[in-house]
């Protein structure tokens, strides 16, 4: 029994990196704490996506880098052949995952949070029920935290057989590398597939609905990215068509409509198909009616203090955090979320910025972003009245890029023109997940470009492409 008469000061319904980083937040802020989980700890990201795929990323990037021999014959270095087991990259992945998840549960155990096995669904205010294996019961705590995360979403027309039609979930294991692939969606599951497959031999079609591939993208690190990530490999494309049937089998059929004219132009057959079509909350059966709470397409409300809302006002103690709320569907997001909701359960009101928080694509090279690409910054200057510029700089211009013999890159920054303000940053290059904090940070506290160019960086290193940047940006200032 915690202070406050109930069970717990607080439950956290979902172990995923959401519900674990409030967890840790809560024990550190004195909270009596129990986290309920009914699949695996660690939730999406560590069991079926960002660590998974970052493991076969990292595997796959090494193949395609030792099979570019031109690019190793610039830099002095002779390799015959290469060979790779597709089963010890799946390893890698597999094992990755069993020590991350393994920590995780280690840590919550360290800090002694309960850790309960079941389906956690609130039944009123301040009360959950717990179906286990033993039968339910009933626990209450003074707050409830809701991280229940989200699941591949697949389009109606779209028959999976988890085996030759799947989603990342199955991807992720890399069970197979078929001969040619069909991947639906040219967002970032999408992109880093096609990325792995690739390197590991694969032929890809890429089939995206919207008239542009990697629409998420500033417009003009998409148009950079689709040169080096697409039409230098072995990728076919469509855009502003639909994959309105797919059909399981040998092979797969595939029924491609064109968005315009609603007419099919083609019907593809290949051997697999990845549905990377993006990801829907997964809130069903979490007891929510039970309090009176809707969700919209299945996205709980929450206010950026992460309180849900009930017709437009908070409801007392109760918190959604993470994909569930469809704020920014990101890892790293829901642990920020995380720690915010549980800064203002404790009475210490913060919010959260959304503009401050990076994304990543790890592809080879990457593509990382933070704030408002070029054309959200017009539209918000056109609304405030101000003017929005923007400078580039080049990784072939960077002394560390130039050494790697890798400088296929670009820096990217959009600022105000009267004062300077950052408003986004865009980078794809070597390590550009890497270099994207820094300018996340300087979003997170408004920071000028005319500061930012005072800030003295290592040499040589690739950071200098953000020093360049800032220093051209202040000069039009």
């Amino acid at each position: 029994m915690s202070e406050s008469g109930f069970d717990y000061d607080l439950i956290i319904i979902g172990a995923g990196v959401g519900g674990h980083g409030a967890a840790l937040h809560a024990v550190k802020c004195g909270l009596k704490t129990a986290i309920i989980e009914a699949k695996d700890m660690g939730g999406t990201c560590v069991n079926r996506g960002c660590i998974p795929s970052k493991a076969l990323l990292a595997a796959s990037g090494k193949v395609r880098e030792l099979q570019d021999t031109k690019h190793l014959h610039n830099l002095g270095i002779e390799i015959d052949g290469v060979d790779f087991q597709r089963e010890a990259i799946a390893d890698h992945a597999t094992n990755l995952v069993n020590k991350i998840r393994g920590d995780l549960t280690n840590s919550l155990k360290r800090l002694k949070v309960d850790t309960i096995h079941g389906w956690g669904k609130i039944v009123d205010t301040q009360k959950v029920s717990v179906l286990g294996d033993d039968g339910e019961k009933i626990i209450t705590a003074k707050d409830i935290m809701l991280c229940p995360g989200s699941v591949p979403f697949v389009p109606r027309g779209i028959e999976v057989d988890h085996k030759t039609v799947f989603t990342s979930d199955e991807a992720v294991k890399l069970e197979v590398l078929p001969q040619w692939i069909a991947i639906i969606g040219s967002g970032y599951i999408g992109l880093e597939f096609s990325d792995i497959y690739t390197a590991l031999g694969c032929e890809v079609t890429i089939i995206e609905a919207l008239d542009t591939l990697m629409p998420g993208f500033d417009p003009e690190i998409s148009k950079l990215a689709e040169r080096s990530l697409i039409k230098a490999r072995d990728i076919e494309t469509y855009s502003g068509v639909f994959a309105t049937k797919i059909t399981p089998g040998a092979p797969v059929t595939i029924e491609l409509t064109d968005a315009q004219s609603k007419e099919v132009i083609d019907v593809l057959e290949v051997d697999a198909c990845l549905v990377a079509t993006g990801r829907v909350p997964a809130t069903k059966n979490l007891g929510l009616e039970n309090i009176g709470v809707e969700t919209n397409r299945g996205f709980i409300p929450v206010n950026d203090k992460m309180e849900v809302l009930r017709d437009g006002e908070p409801v007392p103690h109760l918190w959604a955090v993470g994909d569930a709320n469809g704020k920014m569907m990101l890892a790293h997001a829901a642990s920020g979320q995380g720690e915010i909701a549980v800064e203002n359960m404790c009475g210490r009101e913060k919010t959260i910025d959304y503009r401050s928080i990076p994304a990543a694509a790890f592809t080879h090279p990457e593509i990382s972003y933070v704030g408002l690409t070029e054309p959200a910054a017009r539209e918000l200057g056109e609304k405030e009245g101000f003017e929005v510029s923007s400078v580039k700089t080049y990784f072939k211009g960077n002394s560390k890029a130039l050494a790697e013999g890798e400088t296929d890159g670009i820096a990217k920054v959009v600022y105000r023109k009267d004062n300077g303000e950052l408003l986004g940053v865009h980078i794809m290059g070597i390590h550009a997940s890497d270099l994207i904090q820094e300018a996340a940070n300087a979003i997170a506290q408004r920071q000028s470009v005319k500061n930012l160019s005072f800030n003295i960086h290592t040499h040589p290193t690739l950071s200098e492409v953000l020093d360049e940047a800032f220093k051209r940006a202040e000069a039009t200032v």
